[in-house]
């Protein structure tokens, strides 16, 4: 046998047990990435149904505020401590925006409450 022959063998199966490994590696480290490319699929999913529909969910939030001004009130600030403290938990600095943000919140909130009031009273 030609030992030119015997070294091209001996060298595509090196190649090939090369592949096989990195083959192997890939699939390991993608592992983890696929179930959050399922998470994302199903998110696009849920934006995709929320765009079509956005007529309706419009319409379902301008009743709740139209009919329930304070449970819409409650709901807002509940939302807006949510997304603080989730921007808080993920490590960004909410140092340099809180001293400016809570004068506004508080003026805003009380706007609002004495509209409330005053709606509440009217009727």
């Amino acid at each position: 046998m030609d030992p030119r022959l015997v070294e091209i063998a001996l060298r595509k199966q090196r190649l090939q047990l090369r592949a096989e490994a990195q083959r192997d590696d890939m699939v390991y480290r993608l592992s983890g990435i696929d179930a959050t490319l399922d998470r994302l699929d199903a998110a696009r999913e849920h934006l995709a149904w929320a765009k079509e529909k956005a007529p309706l969910l419009s319409i379902g939030v301008l009743t709740v505020l139209a009919l329930k001004p304070r449970l819409t009130l409650r709901l807002a600030k509940r939302a807006w401590v949510g997304w603080l403290l989730l921007r808080q938990a993920r490590g960004r600095p909410l140092a340099a925006l809180l001293p400016v943000a809570a004068p506004l919140l508080r003026r805003l909130l009380g706007v609002l409450s004495r509209a409330i009031a005053q709606r509440a009273a009217r009727g």
